[in-house]
């Protein structure tokens, strides 16, 4: 590497000399790691030489924002480079009326430059109050004499660097992993606040090399990163000197970037470093400023770069490629503590615990932090805010002058400072986490405050540390005090977090939000309810009362079609077509979840845009049917109310039609369809002309296609079901505009041939009986041979399910439906109708919410409503049978004179025949006597002829009644 050239400097002899003897006595070859930890030393001089004042620092670091305030106040300098995209630096100025933490943010809706599923672009960069970035641009926007500068590579050029492949971009994206040490019962949704989004920090210094990574928290005896560094460096830095600070940060970033990084990372690291040392030698030259007087604040890996642009001292410059086409929208949304964690794979609560211990810091070293004046201040004096003025001077430990060139060396080999203020810091937290654990409905007691404080100290002695970190405390907490099960909503590792700080979720301004957002804000007014509120607000609106109300309402149900239902929730009340609210109440979380509509800002001015906007890439997108097209037309009915832009959907969508060959969306269709025609016909201009022009397509279009759809085994029964519905509900609306029913009828004589499917032969033969092309007694007698077949059993169901859905055009099928399962556990055995009952329920299950009320309704008025009425009821499918008059008469039966002397008899005495016929269950009924005497030949009814065919077949029986009774046998 180029540093190996460079000669040694005398002030890191001292320490040159410690590593390599330290390398002679561990290593069996000390000529590698002689060689290693020389480079390392040379990293740190080459960084420390460079007239360019080199501010390293790392993500989220209390200890870099200490050292970065005390830096500023001693010595302003007159350029702030920062490591951050550079297209993010106009957002800066929005950040006054925010609330910490917020992350800038830019995004792109499409772009033709990168692969089609990236697309939507997003990119954030969390900033909180205690970051060395955010204290320098505080700083730098209350003091305009220092200027900040962003040079880190724009948003675009994050995704020119990624491999333009379909799945690259999941790779950068926070993933959803599955932890066992979450258990149930953490009580806190998912931090999904940053949406799809790829985040940018400042200082990321993680290792990348997994081995390497391994192998430093198992010797570390930790279990994460972030809990090494806090311990080995952010604790051990804090209270040092500046050019301490920066010595230790170099060091550290030339260990990790010569041992901790991939050759991938390696190959990114050095792209940004070019772009960024280019950007500063430029503007360094447009403004004739000295090095000297600039200073570079960038992440501890970048700071030991060792790219041939690294310094001023060269004029190397990299040839920067041009952005993309790609439109890029910027603006500020909301972030929180869980969500950065969330978002750079950080372990639960490291952000939180960062906060502690900036309080912590600026506690013991009596910082006094940059803070950025509000405008709403600025406006109610009437004058600008004065830029921040120093503090007077004080002595800390960041503002001693550095001991002299050993400083590094000599600052390693003492101990850590600051053990006093975390002994008295650990026993607030273990006698706070027994408060909390106590409210929760744990059962814990003084006792256990003591526990866990005994426990923290041995388990920080068991990893070698001089005092219990917050993960010591949290370890030892769970061990003392968690049980079986999680008695509330908290477990407590929660309540650890919560603890120490707790989630703390930002908020976005009125002024710094979109002209969108800001639109909705004002238009909610009325409402009377806190929109800036972190907490869930409940608007009861009563339109009878505030008619004024009503905008509100259509604003509401905009957003609520437009967002979802993460901001907003209908609690009562609908939004359908031809209906007036009168009452609705709603539930609000615009405050406590702004980013969905920050981000709808990035696609129009107004809600009223957006929505036209989205309505037109569903109805005329590439993949568009006549479905999306027309349920586009009746959202823009229902929400936007638009003539003119629902004609040319609604025409879009007639065109769509007809360009379809099958009928897969033919239900949907006629749903939608119906509830548009019957919304407009009760509307004072009536049908529009392209409902007119849809419904006389659809009704001619579906009429061809019928043999097709009805011979195509791709086609299913609902399909074909839907397309009858819309040619026989909109018939005579479609014969009233034009269309020939005879299309129809040539269609169905058509279809007969080319189907046996027996779901399609029940729709096929109910459209027949509607047209008068079959009967319904020929449909009776078919299905009476099928009950006697037990062959043909099978198919069943089949033709039931058919008549089902024949139900959705004609309700003359429910009384047919009816008859035919009535017939079916009248006459079928039980040996065939128990294993044929399954297939049967399977049937009729999938007409539960659509069929089966007209069936049920129909059934109970075809069977008696009474145990009582049962006994002289008939089905009325018998009962309706033709009078006697009108059948051909039936032949007469002669009787001899016995049998007549017997007929005479009977109806003499009837009380004897009338008992027993009662006994066997029938009524007695009867008959009219035939004129002519005893002797004469009479007509009888045909179940007279069967008691004297009977007779006749028996005649003993009849000769012995009539001796009995006296007559002649």
């Amino acid at each position: 590497m180029k540093t190996a050239a460079l000669p040694s400097a005398s002030g890191f002899d001292p320490l040159r000399q410690q590593l390599l003897a330290a390398a002679e006595a561990f290593a069996t070859d000390a000529q590698p790691l002689g060689k290693l930890l020389g480079s390392l030393v040379d990293d740190v001089r080459r960084a420390a030489d460079e007239p360019l004042e080199i501010f390293p620092v790392c993500h989220h670091s209390p200890a870099a924002a200490v050292h970065m305030i005390a830096r500023l106040r001693q010595r302003p300098p007159r350029v702030l480079f920062m490591e951050m995209c550079e297209d993010l630096r106009p957002l800066l100025d929005k950040l006054r009326d925010c609330k910490l933490p917020v992350a800038l943010q830019a995004f792109a809706g499409h772009s033709d430059a990168f692969p089609a599923s990236w697309t939507p672009l997003s990119v954030v960069a969390p900033l909180t109050e205690f970051s060395a970035e955010y204290q320098a641009i505080a700083f730098a926007l209350e003091n305009p004499q220092t200027e900040l500068v962003f040079v880190d590579r724009s948003v675009d050029h994050i995704f020119q660097w990624m491999p333009q492949e379909e799945g690259e971009l999941e790779k950068h994206l926070a993933q959803d992993e599955e932890s066992d040490e979450d258990p149930a019962g953490g009580g806190d949704e998912k931090p999904t606040i940053h949406g799809a989004a790829v985040g940018v920090q400042m200082g990321g210094v993680e290792p990348t090399f997994e081995r390497f990574h391994e192998f430093l928290l198992r010797n570390a005896r930790v279990r994460y990163f972030a809990e090494w560094w806090d311990q080995y460096v952010e604790q051990a830095v804090v209270g040092a000197d500046y050019e301490t600070y920066r010595h230790v940060m170099f060091l550290v970033g030339s260990l990790l970037r010569r041992l901790g990084r991939k050759d991938r990372d390696h190959e990114e690291d050095r792209q940004r470093e070019r772009f960024m040392w280019t950007r500063m030698k430029e503007h360094l030259a447009a403004k004739k400023v000295k090095p000297a007087e600039a200073m570079y604040i960038c992440g501890a890996v970048h700071a030991v770069s060792d790219v041939e642009e690294f310094g001023t001292t060269n004029n190397n410059r990299w040839d920067v490629p041009p952005k993309t086409s790609t439109t890029w929208l910027y603006g500020l949304i909301p972030s929180s503590y869980a969500a950065i964690d969330h978002q750079f794979h950080f372990p639960s609560g490291t952000v939180t615990l960062s906060d502690a211990s900036w309080d912590k810091h600026r506690r013991a070293l009596n910082v006094k932090e940059f803070a950025l004046a509000r405008k709403e201040k600025e406006k109610t004096k009437g004058k600008k805010t004065a830029p921040a003025e120093a503090p007077p001077e004080r002595e800390t430990a960041s503002q001693v002058p550095s001991p002299g060139a050993d400083s590094l060396l000599g600052y390693l080999m003492r101990p850590p400072a600051l053990a006093g203020a975390d002994e008295e810091q650990l026993l607030a937290w273990c006698v706070g986490v027994t408060d909390l654990a106590r409210r929760n409905g744990y059962l814990a007691t003084t006792a256990d405050s003591i526990s866990v404080y005994h426990t923290a100290i041995l388990l920080a002695q068991m990893r070698n540390r001089h005092h219990p970190t917050p993960y010591d405390f949290r370890d030892a907490a769970i061990t003392c005090l968690e049980k079986d099960r999680t008695p509330k909503k908290r477990n407590i590792e929660r309540l650890c977090d919560v603890l120490l700080g707790g989630d703390r979720r930002g908020q976005v301004g009125f002024s710094s939000l979109p002209p969108l957002a800001q639109d909705v804000y004002e238009r909610l007014a009325p409402l009377k309810i806190n929109l800036q509120a972190t907490s869930i607000q409940r608007a009861l609106l009563d339109y009878r009362e505030r008619p004024d109300l009503l905008p509100c309402s259509d604003l509401l149900w905009k957003l609520r079609y437009l967002l979802g239902g993460s901001v907003l929730r209908p609690i009562m009340g609908e939004r359908v077509l031809g209906q007036a609210p009168v009452q609705e109440s709603w539930d609000l979380a615009v405050g406590k979840n702004q980013t969905p509509l920050i981000q709808l800002g990035y696609e129009g001015v107004t809600v009223e845009h957006v929505l036209e906007k989205r309505l037109k890439a569903k109805a005329f997108a590439g993949g568009a049917t006549a479905v999306s097209a027309l349920a586009a037309a009746e959202d823009c009915v229902l929400y936007l109310k638009s003539a003119r832009l629902t004609e040319e959907i609604g025409e879009h969508a007639v065109g769509l039609l007809l360009q379809e060959t099958g009928a897969q969306s033919a239900p949907e269709i006629f749903e939608r369809v119906r509830r548009l025609v019957h919304y407009f016909r009760s509307t004072p201009t009536g049908l529009p002309e392209w409902v007119k022009r849809f419904v006389t397509a659809g009704y001619s279009h579906y009429a061809t296609l019928l043999p097709a759809a009805f011979g195509d085994r791709g086609t299913t029964p609902d399909q074909v079901a839907g397309m009858l519905a819309f040619i026989f509900n909109l018939e005579s609306l479609a014969l009233s505009l034009g269309c020939n029913r005879s299309q129809l009828l040539i269609a169905i004589q058509q279809s007969a041939p080319v189907t046996d499917d027996p779901n399609k032969l029940g729709l096929l033969w109910s459209a027949e009986w509607l047209l008068g092309l079959r009967t319904v007694e020929a449909i009776r007698e078919f299905f009476a041979g099928l009950l006697e077949n037990r062959l043909a059993l099978s198919s069943f169901p089949g033709y039931v399910n058919g008549f089902l859905l024949a139900l959705k055009f004609t309700p003359l099928v429910a009384r047919l439906v009816v008859e035919l399962l009535s017939r079916a556990f009248e006459k079928l055995p039980d040996a065939v109708l128990m294993p044929w009952l399954p297939s049967l329920l399977m049937t009729l299950r999938p007409h539960g919410e659509a069929v089966l009320p007209a069936l049920l309704k129909e059934a109970a008025t075809c069977f008696p409503a009474s145990l009582s009425a049962l006994c002289g009821w008939r089905p009325p499918w018998e009962a309706a049978a033709p009078p006697a008059a009108s059948q051909p008469a039936r032949p007469a039966v002669e009787l001899s004179a016995e049998e007549t002397a017997v007929q005479a008899l009977l109806r003499e005495q009837p009380a004897t025949t009338e008992a027993l016929a009662r006994l066997l269950g029938v009524e007695p009924v009867w008959p009219e006597a035939a004129t002519g005497g005893t002797a004469a030949r009479a007509a009888v009814s045909e179940d007279e002829a069967a008691v004297q065919r009977l007779l006749a077949e028996h005649p003993e029986t009849g000769k012995a009644l009539a001796a009995l009774v006296g007559g002649k046998s």
